[in-house]
């Protein structure tokens, strides 16, 4: 998935879309294709919106990495899963969804298989998100209070922007070609009956959203030595 605005990295994005930003001495995507590779993938869909034709321009036919490449375009912003639409016919196997502006050390390859092994519809890579609350939080029972915490942290698994998906999840998705986010393709399925399940990230995961993350990323980058 290519195709955000990128608000939150301009001026950055104001030039190219933020898909192309190089982490080092390579665009994100680009990284993101070159692990998929290694991991087995051998064709891949680009979803794009903004600037789509940069992203065009620049990976081509995908020969270079290793992989066919071809272009899903979002005549309008389609949300996070809404590109689904445009090549449900073409998706006759499990795959892989990934969001565009990833830097991880996640194993896709080992991901792609428990999800294949585990029969189900639809799982998606989790991260474990701390917030710390800057108060005392009160606990008791009614107006009782029996303790009173300082500035717990608390823990959450948050969706990764990574997910496997077989085929049988997409008849969840809107008749038709639609805008839908990936947490309510999640809703439809359950509500359908359908089995959704989450692995848990164990390696570097950051999503550059904000200039403070595209720093953060091209720091870790240049500690890795296999790209």
């Amino acid at each position: 998935m290519a195709g955000g605005l990128g608000t939150r990295l301009r001026p950055l994005t104001y030039a190219i879309p933020k898909p192309l930003l190089p982490i080092g001495d390579r665009p994100i995507l680009e990284i993101l294709l070159i692990q998929l590779g290694r991991a087995g993938c051998t064709r891949a869909f680009i979803s794009t919106g903004y600037k789509g034709d940069l992203i065009k321009s620049y990976f081509g036919d995908g020969r270079r990495f290793g992989l066919g490449l071809r272009y899903v375009d979002e005549k309008e912003p389609l949300g996070t899963a809404g590109a689904l639409c445009l090549i449900r016919d073409e998706l006759t196997a499990p795959f892989m969804m990934l969001n565009g502006d990833l830097l991880t050390r996640f194993d896709f390859g080992a991901f792609y298989r428990r999800h294949c092994e585990s029969g189900a519809d639809f799982t998606a890579a989790a991260v474990r998100h701390e917030i710390q609350i800057p108060y005392g939080v009160i606990r008791g029972n009614g107006a009782a209070i029996e303790a009173v915490v300082e500035k717990p942290v608390e823990t959450h698994l948050v969706l990764g922007g990574i997910y496997a998906v077989s085929p049988a999840a997409l008849a969840y998705l809107p008749a038709g070609v639609a805008r839908v986010d990936v947490p309510e393709l999640i809703g439809r399925i359950i509500q359908g009956g359908g089995r959704v399940m989450h692995q848990t990230i164990d390696a570097f995961w950051i999503d550059v959203a904000k200039l403070d993350d595209f720093e953060r990323a091209r720091q870790e980058l240049a500690t890795w030595d296999d790209l």
